[in-house]
């Protein structure tokens, strides 16, 4: 199994039931349901939290929407023996100003009420706390990429100028697009969540919070269909060398064991593309004769002028590694766009390998998100018989990237023999919603920002002095054995095996 693999887990542990849920409006919709029912605690950990979210937007930003805030305020206080707390990044006064402020604004909200908000800072300088989690009774957890604010709801539609897509209560302005998943789960998968969360609040506040007792409940949220029963979960994080803390790498090392098990294909939707240690990893698997496809979905470019300035020039530094490598040609990446060509947002951060692995969390697949921030990835291991199922989750995606629908993309690529074969003759054919992300020429200013990974440490030893980055780097590949072109490995650890 690939999540037994030494240094890639944190945990590995079972759910009985396991779920994935597209877009925003689906998590919102299972979160409450499932905070609902909550009979003991509910636990947040967050980058953001803003309070005026609304769980259920209404057409126009009605000004009746139940906002975030308001729903946790009042179940605490119908439930006076519910324990809700909120772990949210105290991020720097930048990054807060373009999210409306929202460690002010939680601390108005909540103060004087019966829900525990605590901001974090317990963390290298530069570094911010990027887990998104919600435990329930520690019986279900909801784990992936997806915060809480006014800008993030959106369905799998991405519908142009949906009116339920407003910034705040009784406002005109629209937000765009956006596309998030997460994962949910529940038995022990759930508590070994909950065990994370009780690190972090001790971390941060020194108070040791006790062990739940088993609730007899079941939270598992209505309407939630599990797609995955009794499934092996592993749980990889991300932490920066702070204090007495040691340095965590093991998302970087989840990546690159399952870069190099695949054998069929390798499907990443992620918010950035920036990591030389990733770029280089995937170009070696483009390389090989009989390697694998890849298929990287992200943002046209980033919606910040601080990530465009950093991230976007960097990513063309990423794509062009790819494409140097893809002499077979096997590798595409796209950006998607609504029906009438406007941008959508791509923030989900999730790996498909083959049909065997399904992997949801907060890590970028950035420097920072490899070895300096605080990150959590959820990942399901499926044996044959739940293939077909994470196979169909991957053409579900595509589906709707493409607006078609899933029989008409599993018909392309069996046609074609490829997935990128398939998506390319459906593109010809009209439908055009995914568009190729094509690098730029960097000039000397973006050429200095590219090769620094400025806005991107790649651990805390870089955090705060670019000018050692390129020496973590060239640590970091030569630990990976990326460091130069080397010959294609005579075998790999593969997860089970798929006929392309």
């Amino acid at each position: 199994m690939l999540l037994t693999q030494d240094g890639v887990c944190w945990k590995v542990t079972t759910a009985s039931r396991a779920a994935i849920l597209v877009d925003t409006k689906a998590y919102f919709d299972a979160a409450k349901q499932a905070m609902l029912k909550a009979r003991r605690s509910i636990h947040f950990l967050n980058w953001a939290f803003e309070p005026e979210t609304p769980l259920n937007p209404l057409p126009g930003g009605g000004k009746d929407d139940e906002c975030i805030a308001d729903f946790l305020k009042n179940l605490a206080e119908e439930r006076r023996d519910l324990d809700i707390r909120i772990l949210c990044w105290k991020s720097a006064m930048p990054v807060a100003a373009t999210q409306n402020f929202f460690p002010l604004a939680d601390r108005s909200a909540f103060a004087g009420s019966r829900v525990k908000f605590v901001l974090d800072g317990k963390l290298p300088v530069g570094a911010s706390h990027h887990q998104k989690m919600i435990i329930v009774d520690d019986a279900v957890a909801l784990c992936g990429g997806a915060d809480f604010g006014p800008d993030r709801w959106d369905t799998p539609k991405h519908l142009d100028d949906d009116p339920r897509r407003k910034k705040a209560k009784g406002g005109k302005k629209g937000f765009d697009s956006r596309h998030e998943v997460m994962s949910i789960v529940d038995g022990p998968a759930a508590a070994a969540l909950g065990d994370l969360f009780r690190q972090r609040w001790e971390r941060c506040r020194g108070e040791t919070l006790e062990l739940p007792t088993e609730s007899a409940a079941d939270v598992w949220p209505d309407g939630v269909e599990p797609a995955f029963t009794n499934i092996t979960i592993g749980l990889s994080r991300t932490q920066g060398a702070w204090r007495k803390d040691p340095e965590v790498r093991e998302c970087e090392a989840l990546h690159l064991a399952s870069i190099n098990a695949a054998r069929r294909c390798i499907y990443m939707e992620n918010q950035y593309f920036t990591s030389e240690l990733i770029a280089k990893a995937l170009a070696r698997r483009l390389a090989e004769p009989n390697g694998p496809e890849i298929v990287l979905i992200s943002t046209e470019h980033s919606p910040s002028y601080f990530d465009r300035l950093t991230m976007d020039r960097t990513r063309w530094r990423f794509i062009d590694t790819l494409q140097a490598a893809d002499r077979y040609q096997r590798f595409r990446i796209y950006s998607p766009v609504t029906t009438l060509g406007r941008r959508i947002i791509v923030h989900a951060k999730i790996a498909i390998i083959d049909d065997g692995l399904i992997r949801i969390g907060s890590a970028n697949i950035n420097n920072r998100s490899m070895g300096f921030d605080t990150e959590c990835d959820l990942s399901l291991e499926c044996g044959e018989a739940a293939m077909a199922t994470v196979a169909a989750l991957r053409t579900r995606l595509l589906a709707h990237w493409l607006g078609c629908a899933d029989d008409v993309v599993d018909a392309a690529i069996a046609r074609q023999g490829s997935i990128t074969g398939g998506l390319e003759v459906l593109r010809n054919a009209g439908y055009s919603r995914l568009r190729p992300i094509t690098p730029q020429k960097l000039g000397p200013v973006a050429a200095v920002i590219a090769g620094l990974h400025l806005g991107d440490p790649v651990s805390s030893w870089d955090g705060t002095r670019p000018w050692r980055r390129k020496r973590a780097l060239k640590r970091r590949l030569d630990a990976a054995g990326l460091a130069a072109p080397a010959a294609i490995p005579p075998g790999h650890a593969a997860l089970q095996p798929v006929a392309r």
